[in-house]
Parts: structure tokens; sequence; C-alpha cells
């Protein structure tokens, strides 16, 4: 199938900073999918779950949306984006001279060529085996506690050169930031991630 006839459901795509993990303050094209089944209870884009409710867009038009911007660092996110097959996508996006991001929860089998894949993965839905080898950063949102020991489970299942990195979630800031300040001072082997742009007020 090739550009003009695949077509994936795009919740929204647009211009901002990468606000958190890895590249945090780096131009970027976000493209969210539409389509979840993880169902974190408190997730932030839960109108990106029913992937019926968004319009779908050939890779064609995708890639050209992202073209308009300067940047070409290209995130793509969801919602959950390895419901679908992006190997197609990853292939344009690079044909057009972008590096490709991914942020995905891991809960479906791994496809695409990235540059650098950012595994977030979730209490609400196992990992698929896949993602462990191919994950370049491990961001995971400490919401309770028993996050830190969610978070070394995965840890020892990733590649060793792959950045470990605790995020406190938005709403439990002031709850668990100084619990994950001391965490990272005893293992620190993790590092610390912010929504940066959520204090910046910034998509």
């Amino acid at each position: 199938m090739d550009s003009q006839s695949l077509q994936l459901p795009v919740m929204e795509a647009f211009y901002t900073l990468q606000g958190e993990g890895y590249h945090s303050g780096k131009a970027a094209y976000f493209i969210r999918l539409g389509g979840c089944d993880v169902g974190c209870v408190w997730c932030d884009v839960k109108e990106s779950w029913d992937a019926d409710i968004h319009p779908k867009h050939t890779l064609t038009q995708i890639v050209n949306e992202a073209l308009q911007y300067p940047a070409r660092m290209a995130v793509v996110t969801g919602g959950e984006p390895l419901m679908y097959d992006l190997g197609a996508l990853t292939t344009e996006l690079h044909n057009a001279g972008f590096e490709t991001n991914i942020e995905t929860s891991g809960a479906h089998p791994f496809s695409g060529t990235w540059d650098w894949v950012c595994f977030s993965p979730k209490k609400f839905k196992t990992p698929h085996e896949s993602i462990y080898a191919q994950a370049d950063e491990l961001k995971v949102v400490i919401y309770h506690k028993s996050d830190f020991e969610f978070a070394e489970y995965h840890a020892a299942r990733v590649n060793k050169d792959c950045v470990l990195l605790l995020q406190p979630e938005w709403s439990r800031m002031q709850e668990m930031t100084p619990l994950i300040v001391e965490y990272v001072k005893q293992h620190p082997q993790w590092r610390v991630s912010l929504q940066t742009h959520k204090y910046m007020d910034i998509p």
C-alpha cells in the first residue's frame, strides 16, 4: 500500500517544543494518532482513545503538513501509536528528512524504523516483549509509591544503554516529586523528567 492510499487516524498534529523526556526543549512536530486500548486512569488525552472519531489522513498529507515547519524532528504519539503498523509512515518521514521519534506504552508489537524510542510502560496493559530491545528511553510516570518497583521491573528488561527516567504524574506532582528526588539520589542510574511544557503553558 502506497503513501497515497494508506491512512492513519490523526487526532491532532502541531508544532511545539518537546516538553518531557530525553529530548526535552527541542522543537518538534507532533503527530498524535487516534486510538488507544491501554486506558490509563490519569490520561490527559482521553479524547484520543476512540480512533473512529478522528479523521484519517494519508501519509502524504501527514508528511506535507510536517514540512510546513522548520524543525525536522517528528514525534509520533497517541493514543497508542503501535496499534498501527508504522513502517510506511517512518519511511515517508525519513525520506522527507525527518528524525523519527515515538512515544509508546509498548502494548502492541513494535513496528517502524525509529531514531529514538521512548518507552513509557503502563500498569493497565502489559507491554509486548518486542519493545524492550528497541527502547532508547524508559520513562516511567510516578503516580503512586508502588510505581518505583514497577519502574525497576522494566529497567531490568531494557538494554544497558537505555536512558532511565522517572516523571511525576502532573496531578500528583507536589506529592511525588520529593519522593522521586530522593529515589534518584539513592539510585543514580535514574534521572528526573518533568513536563516542562505544562510549566510553560504550551501544547
